[in-house]
C-alpha cells in the first residue's frame, strides 16, 4: 500500500471544527467541474465498440484503440442528426465534450457530431466531385457512344501485373476471339496513379489504332480504387476519341469513371464477354448458316439420287426383258394368292366340318341314352320300390275278392267266402272263418 503524501494528515488530528474529508457525491461533483472545466470540447478517433442502441433513442458505445478505450453517449437529439450509420468496428472521428456520470463515478464523452474516419472523408470528396462534374453535363446519356458489334483492336488501359488483364485475355481467347488485344500500363493505385492512366487514356485516343478502350482493374478497396475517380480520369474518359469501357472492381464498386464512360462494365471478366458476345454471336450465326447450307446441299443431292434411280426403274420396266419379268412376277403373285385362297378355304371348310360333327355328337340317339340311362336307373329302381310284388317280398299278401278287387279292409270280409290270396311265390284260394279272431 503506497504511504499518503506530505498534503494528507491522519483523521485523528482533524479537529471537530475543521473536517477535511468529503462525500463521494462531492468529491465526485468536484472531480466532474474540473473535467468538463479543464478540457472543455475536442475531437476523438477510434473504432466503435460496445454499440448500443436505446429505445428512448439514445445510443451508448465505446471507443477504442490499441491502448485504451472511451465511453460514449449520443443522445437522442443528436443522434437523429448524423449521417454516420454506426456499427461496432467502424473507425470515426467524434465531436464532444466530456463529462462525468456522477452515479457511477464514470467519465464519458458526449458525443455532439461524428464523420467516419478515412473513407468517410473519400466518400465525401466522391459525393462533392461527382455532383460538380455531373452538372457539367459529363455524365449524360445522351454523349454516350454505341460500341462496334465487331472490334477488330481492343485497347486496355491497366497494370501489367494485374490479374485483371490475364481474366480478359483468358476469356477473350476462351470464346474465339480473333482480334488484337493491346495492353496500355499504367499504375491503377497510389500515388500518380490516376495522372498515368488519364495519360494512356489520351495517348490511345491519339494513336487512331483502337476501335474500343478498356479502363479497369481488379477489385479493392475505396482508397484502392481510388485513382478511378480522380477529376482528370473522368475528363480523359469523356475527352477520348475511343468508345470507353469502364471496368473497375466488382459489380458493387462504382466509380467516377464509370459514369463518365460510353458503357460500364461490373468486372474486367464482364467486358471482356460483352466485347466477345457479338463475335461469338456471329460466329454461330456463320456455323448455323453453314449447317444449313450443307443440308440444303444434301437434300438437292438426295432428290436428285431418287430421281435418277426412279427413272433408271422406269427404263428397265420398259425393256422386253423386263416386261417378261415382270411378267412371270405377276404369275407368281397370282400363283401365290391362288394356295393362299385354297388354304384358307379349305382351312374354313375343316372348321366347319368339325363344327357340324361336333353338333352331331351332342344331338346323337346313343348320346343322348348314354346320358339319360343313370336317370332312367333311378326311376325303374323307385318304381320296383313301389311295386306289388316288392311289397309281397316284403312278408305281405294281397287279398282279392270274387272280383279280382283288392280288400282294403278287415270289414270288408264276409264270413264263409271264398277269398284269392296272392303271396310272394304264388296264388292260393281260402276261406273266411265265421267268427274272426281278435288281433
Amino acid at each position: 500500500m503506497m504511504p499518503l503524501g506530505p498534503e494528507f494528515e491522519p483523521m485523528e488530528r482533524l479537529g471537530a471544527e475543521e473536517p477535511r474529508a468529503e462525500s463521494v457525491t462531492l468529491f465526485t461533483r468536484r472531480l466532474k467541474t474540473l473535467l468538463e472545466n479543464g478540457l472543455g470540447q475536442g475531437w476523438v478517433r477510434g473504432e466503435v465498440s460496445n454499440l448500443r442502441r436505446q429505445t428512448s433513442g439514445h445510443v451508448y458505445f465505446s471507443l477504442k484503440d490499441g491502448g485504451a478505450q472511451l465511453a460514449c453517449v449520443l443522445f437522442r437529439g443528436d443522434a437523429m442528426r448524423q449521417t454516420v450509420e454506426m456499427r461496432d468496428g467502424q473507425q470515426v472521428v467524434v465531436g464532444g465534450r466530456i463529462s462525468v456520470y456522477e452515479a457511477r463515478g464514470q467519465y464519458q464523452l458526449i458525443v455532439r457530431t461524428m464523420i467516419e474516419d478515412g473513407v468517410g472523408r473519400l466518400q465525401r470528396e466522391f459525393e462533392a466531385l461527382k455532383r460538380r462534374l455531373a452538372a457539367e453535363g459529363l455524365f449524360e446519356k445522351g454523349r454516350k457512344r454505341a460500341l462496334p458489334e465487331l472490334p477488330a483492336v481492343v485497347g486496355f488501359v491497366t497494370s501489367l501485373t494485374g490479374a485483371a488483364v490475364q481474366d480478359f485475355a483468358r476469356i477473350m481467347q476462351r470464346r474465339g476471339w480473333r482480334g488484337r488485344l493491346v495492353v496500355l500500363p499504367a499504375k491503377v493505385q497510389g500515388t500518380g496513379a490516376g495522372s498515368e492512366i488519364a495519360r494512356m487514356i489520351k495517348t490511345a485516343g491519339e494513336m487512331a489504332m483502337f476501335d474500343v478502350l478498356v479502363v479497369g482493374r481488379g477489385g479493392g478497396s475505396l482508397e484502392d480504387l481510388w485513382a478511378f475517380n480522380e477529376e482528370q480520369v473522368v475528363r480523359a474518359v469523356v475527352e477520348c476519341a475511343v468508345p470507353v469501357i469502364s471496368a473497375v472492381g466488382h459489380e458493387i464498386d462504382f466509380t467516377l469513371s464509370d459514369f463518365a464512360a460510353d458503357v460500364r462494365a461490373e468486372t474486367p471478366s464482364g467486358a471482356a464477354e460483352m466485347l466477345s458476345s457479338a463475335f461469338g454471336e456471329l460466329c454461330r450465326r456463320v456455323e448455323d448458316a453453314a449447317s444449313r447450307l450443307q443440308g440444303a446441299w444434301d437434300d438437292r443431292v438426295e432428290t436428285a439420287r431418287d430421281r435418277l434411280e426412279n427413272l433408271r426403274a422406269r427404263l428397265k420396266l420398259l425393256t422386253p426383258r423386263g416386261q417378261i419379268e415382270q411378267g412371270w412376277l405377276r404369275r407368281d403373285d397370282l400363283a401365290n394368292r391362288l394356295a393362299r385362297a385354297l388354304s384358307v378355304t379349305g382351312t374354313q371348310k375343316r372348321s366347319a366340318y368339325a363344327a357340324m360333327a361336333a353338333a352331331l355328337e351332342t344331338r346323337s340317339p346313343q348320346r343322348r341314352v348314354e346320358l339319360e340311362s343313370p336317370r332312367l336307373l333311378g326311376l325303374w329302381k323307385r318304381l320296383q320300390a313301389a311295386s306289388p310284388q316288392s311289397v309281397l317280398n316284403r312278408g305281405f299278401a294281397i287279398v282279392r275278392d270274387g272280383e279280382h278287387r283288392p280288400v282294403m279292409r278287415r270289414a270288408e270280409v264276409e264270413s264263409g267266402k271264398s277269398y284269392d290270396v296272392e303271396f310272394a311265390d304264388g296264388r292260393t284260394r281260402m276261406r273266411a272263418d265265421d267268427e274272426p279272431r281278435e288281433a
